[in-house]
């Protein structure tokens, strides 16, 4: 579930500005309904959603080069849809903006690095296949190939203070979360998306960091997911974790949270190697954090280090790096944690993936 862009008005109205839209209205909020259960169909559903107002894809993956060396990687691809541009006739309407993320965390270092990038859709400068993943961003790319079942994805990313060129391979069947790929987000039922991830993806390739190009292999997890809904008035931000396990297990949690630091929401999933997806009620996944961090750029305090209980037992999720907050106020308007992270259970490292904190530095707002 990563930072969705634009997460207030201000933000958006600062970057229409930019694009010589400053007059346009910001849209009305529609009124809420609840998205249809439908059957995703592959590879059609791989690729982009224009109808509805925002979609993602994500990958997360831990790696590491031949003499050990651990690292951690972030791609995102954002699609957001303005509805005011929707009646312009103009072909530099931005009727779609497309946004980028891309991120290392090198463990050797203890550094995060973070770069990202914004268009609007058109001119060979920035699309969203319809028809399957194909995402670009001026020399940013994300693409899969290969039959539904057997994907490989391919993302090149050169960016500021490093760069990324990785490969993907599907090694287990795909993960619809929810129910059959519908996701709740929250108590009312219009507050949900379409959701399925490819867990355990093999993932090789470079990672060239300050003109130093490393080898790394590893395993990454894949999220793509599409909505029309925002957040429920009372969610302040959300906790989030993908976690490869060594076993070939897969762990999706996640929860709304409320100002107070109450769960509004909650939900998930477990799938063992072979097995039945079980998907996890909202009632039946607590979050107490352990551990906190406090950011010195924003002063924001972050639990990095959480006792995770779900149907699937109770596990630890602790940082690698407590310094993995990114800024994207430049761009999208938010400050949030995300990084690579360990799941122990009983005190044994038994997996490792991406945590992702939203809602701690301000609110999170997507209207």
């Amino acid at each position: 579930m990563p930072v969705f862009p634009l997460t207030s008005p201000l933000a958006r109205r600062r970057f229409l500005q930019g694009l010589g839209l400053a007059a346009l209205p910001l849209p009305a909020l529609q009124s809420a309904h609840a998205l249809p259960p439908k059957a995703l169909e592959f590879p059609r559903d791989f690729g982009a959603h224009p109808e509805l107002r925002t979609e993602w894809w994500y990958i997360t993956g831990a790696a590491q080069t031949p003499s050990g060396r651990e690292l951690g990687f972030q791609v995102t691809f954002f699609r957001t849809r303005v509805d005011a541009a929707q009646a312009l006739h103009s072909r530099f309407a931005a009727k779609q903006l497309i946004f980028a993320h891309a991120a290392v965390t090198d463990l050797a270092g203890g550094v995060l690095l973070h770069d990202q990038r914004i268009a609007r859709q058109g001119f060979e400068l920035a699309q969203a296949s319809l028809q399957d993943t194909d995402l670009r961003l001026d020399d940013w790319t994300l693409k899969r190939q290969g039959p539904p079942e057997a994907s490989r994805y391919s993302a090149k990313l050169p960016a500021k203070d490093f760069a990324l060129e990785l490969g993907f391979a599907t090694t287990q069947p795909l993960l619809r979360q929810g129910v059959n790929g519908l996701s709740r987000k929250g108590p009312q039922a219009s507050q949900a998306s379409y959701y399925y991830s490819q867990p355990q993806l093999q993932a090789q390739g470079l990672i060239r960091l300050r003109g130093q190009s490393l080898a790394v292999q590893g395993r990454a997890w894949l999220d793509h997911e599409w909505s029309d809904e925002l957040l429920h008035p009372e969610a302040q931000g959300w906790d989030w974790v993908g976690m490869n396990l060594a076993d070939g297990s897969a762990l999706t949690a996640f929860r709304l949270r409320r100002a107070d630091g109450s769960s509004l929401w909650a939900g998930g999933s477990w799938r063992q190697p072979g097995g039945t997806p079980q998907n996890f009620a909202a009632d039946s996944v607590r979050w107490l954090p352990e551990r906190w961090w406090t950011s010195p750029l924003t002063q924001a305090r972050y639990p990095v280090q959480w006792q995770l209980d779900c149907p699937a037992g109770r596990f630890t999720v602790r940082a690698r790096l407590d310094a993995q907050e990114l800024d994207s106020r430049a761009s999208t308007g938010a400050v949030y944690w995300e990084g690579l992270s360990e799941l122990l259970r009983q005190g044994q490292r038994v997996g490792q993936g991406y945590l992702e904190m939203t809602g701690y530095a301000a609110p999170l707002r997507l209207s």
